[in-house]
C-alpha cells in the first residue's frame, strides 16, 4: 500500500515498463515514507484510440508516452503529495525519458477499514500492519 494503477498506450517493452515501474516505486518510497518491499503496481495497457487524455486547456503538448498513474492510498498531506508529483515529473524525464507533460497523476484517499491484503481480514484494524 499504497496502490499505483498505471494506464499507458500499449507498446513499451518490457525494460521500460521495469523502469516505469521501479521509478515510480522509488518516487513513492521517498516522497510517502513507505518501506521498500511494500510495493502494489499494476499497469493496464490500452489501444491508442481508446486513451483520450487531453490539457485542460493549460497547453499540455502530449505524446504516445503519456503515463496516466492513479494512486489508492491512506491520507498524506499536501505536501507529500506535491513531493510524489515533482519527484515523479523529474526523475521519470531523467530515467524514462517521459516528459512532465506526458504525467498526470490522480490520488485516491481512503482509510485503514478500506483495505484487505488477504484473508478475509482489515490487516490495519487487526494489529498486523
Amino acid at each position: 500500500m499504497p496502490l499505483l494503477r498505471f494506464d499507458l498506450i500499449q507498446g513499451r517493452d518490457q525494460a521500460s515498463l521495469k523502469k516505469l515501474l521501479d521509478t515510480a516505486h522509488e518516487a513513492m518510497v521517498e516522497a510517502f515514507a513507505v518501506p521498500k518491499d511494500d510495493r502494489y503496481q499494476i499497469v493496464h495497457q490500452h489501444p491508442a484510440e481508446e486513451f483520450v487524455i487531453e490539457d485542460t486547456g493549460l497547453g499540455f503538448r502530449r505524446s504516445d508516452q503519456l503515463v496516466v498513474l492513479s494512486v489508492t492510498t491512506k491520507q498524506k498531506t499536501q505536501a507529500q503529495k506535491q513531493q510524489l508529483y515533482k519527484l515523479l515529473a523529474e526523475r521519470l524525464k531523467e530515467r524514462c525519458g517521459i516528459s512532465p507533460d506526458d504525467l498526470m497523476i490522480s490520488i485516491v484517499e481512503n482509510t485503514d477499514a478500506d483495505w484487505s491484503f488477504g484473508q478475509g481480514e482489515a490487516q490495519f484494524i487487526t494489529g498486523k500492519l
